[in-house]
């Protein structure tokens, strides 16, 4: 370990205490002792299925974290298209670090880092008191002028109100139209949104932990849903069943969409 290098981790299992999502009581017990530096999360889960968090989950969850002395870093990556400005702006988190990945600018090798004014200030002071050597940041998301450029252009035409408006009127047109189509067919499934992404999710409510997607998954039926759909022309994420609403997407896709989807229930009740 060099001491000018502050912050890294070499054994994540000893440093690490892992809590299922939407439990608080699992967070208490966590955060208990007084020595956890910070509670990490995504506003919701999104690699093991979309999993939004209970109604007044985080509210509680960081004053737990301001009781503990613990900081709040939340991980927008994959939220930041519930709304302009991601899902902690939208509903108020208040972490006291953000972080963005790439596709704050349309896919290319980036990420954008936040924190109050109180934190940057504490930080300031560790590496002032540190001694000379090494840094820690390596070159990948170093801000070179491409990525720059990308993220500029991104900020400037992309994130903006207009768009947001458009894919979240588009994502809940295409919610609309799966639920009913659910309920018609009389399948027990679900839709789950948050903003311009939604998931259709195999099982009869939406999950609220990642043991929920253990339990109900359906990996055929999901590998063949993906591939019907793809024969048919519409590509689904390549990962779960997920959807994403973009600033090109129009009403003409989403029908497109659904129609095929008409045609994969008709298929499952054959």
């Amino acid at each position: 370990r060099r001491p000018s290098v502050l912050g890294q981790v070499h054994n994540h299992h000893a440093f690490t205490r892992v809590v299922p999502f939407n439990d608080l009581a699992a967070l208490e017990a966590a955060l208990s002792r007084g020595d956890v530096a910070c509670l990490l999360a995504e506003p919701a889960l999104t690699n093991f299925g979309l999993v939004p968090p209970n109604r007044g989950f985080w509210p509680v969850a960081r004053e737990l974290c301001r009781r503990r002395g613990t900081l709040f870093v939340v991980d927008e990556t994959h939220t930041l298209s519930t709304a302009l400005g991601g899902y902690a702006r939208a509903h108020e988190l208040n972490p006291d670090a953000l972080v963005v990945g790439k596709a704050v600018a349309g896919g290319l090798p980036c990420a954008v880092y936040g924190v109050t004014a109180e934190l940057a200030q504490r930080m300031a002071r560790a590496k002032d008191s540190a001694p000379e050597g090494h840094s820690g940041i390596g070159t990948t998301l170093s801000g070179n002028p491409l990525t720059l450029a990308a993220l500029e252009a991104a900020l400037t035409h992309l994130h903006t109100e207009a768009n947001y408006a458009h894919m979240l009127a588009i994502a809940a047109l295409l919610q609309d139209g799966l639920l009913k189509r659910l309920h018609a067919a009389h399948r027990p499934w679900t839709v789950t949104r948050l903003g311009a992404r939604l998931e259709l999710q195999f099982m009869p409510r939406t999950p609220r932990q990642a043991q929920d997607v253990r339990e109900h998954a359906q990996g055929a039926l999901e590998s063949f849903t993906h591939l019907f759909m793809l024969n048919r022309g519409v590509l689904l994420t390549p990962f779960h069943c997920m959807m994403l609403a973009s600033p090109a997407t129009t009403p003409a896709d989403v029908e497109r969409l659904l129609s095929v989807f008409d045609e994969l229930l008709a298929a499952l009740a054959t």
